[in-house]
């Protein structure tokens, strides 16, 4: 429960741009591996570990500055078609192997697909949000698709509404995002 309540202020925090957002992500992934760990989880504890490092590698370019805009804050674009098509290339390709593994070890996982695609889709969430891509949203949406009902059908009420309040803020902060993504740049600024 606490792993999922820090999930949720790193959600509300990469809405509002802050830097926040990677130690809260790092923060709630040591929590639910200890969780995992406890509940014997091993892939839940693997898929943490790896949401832990794209978090420190998030953090870290969000801390060079390399997408700062005029005010100071995140610059916030949307992918360009080579972008897009490399993400959904690398969701498709990385959620079979990820199934296929899962298939194969079916102690790592009781749901193999599903978990692989919310494995993935989770991980190319977090490396569009690193770079700043508005298409980051749509991918938390995407994940919310599956996660919710594979949530509550497997009696995790509280996760299935976690989820659901994830939804809520994705829709939210995808607002933000876009509507910044599309503000003119201020006049006589570098673009």
């Amino acid at each position: 429960m606490i792993g999922n309540v820090i999930g949720l202020a790193a959600l509300a925090l990469g809405w509002r741009r802050s830097i926040w957002t990677w130690p809260a992500q790092l923060l709630s992934g040591l929590v639910l591996v200890a969780a995992y760990a406890s509940a014997q989880l091993s892939g839940g504890v693997g898929k943490q570990l790896l949401v832990i490092a794209v978090a420190a590698w998030g953090w870290r370019q969000w801390t060079l500055g390399k997408q700062q805009a005029q005010d100071g804050s995140l610059a916030v674009r949307f992918a360009t078609g080579k972008e897009r098509a490399l993400l959904a290339g690398g969701a498709a390709l990385g959620t079979l192997a990820v199934g296929g593994l899962f298939t194969l070890y079916p102690s790592l996982s009781w749901s193999p697909w599903a978990d692989a695609y919310i494995f993935v889709g989770t991980l190319v969430a977090m490396v569009a949000q690193a770079r700043g891509l508005v298409e980051f949203w749509f991918a938390w949406l995407l994940v919310d698709v599956v996660g919710v009902p594979l949530a509550f059908s497997s009696g995790l009420a509280f996760s299935g509404f976690v989820y659901v309040l994830y939804g809520a803020l994705v829709l939210w902060g995808m607002r933000d995002w876009w509507l910044r993504s599309r503000q003119p740049a201020l006049e006589g600024a570098p673009a």
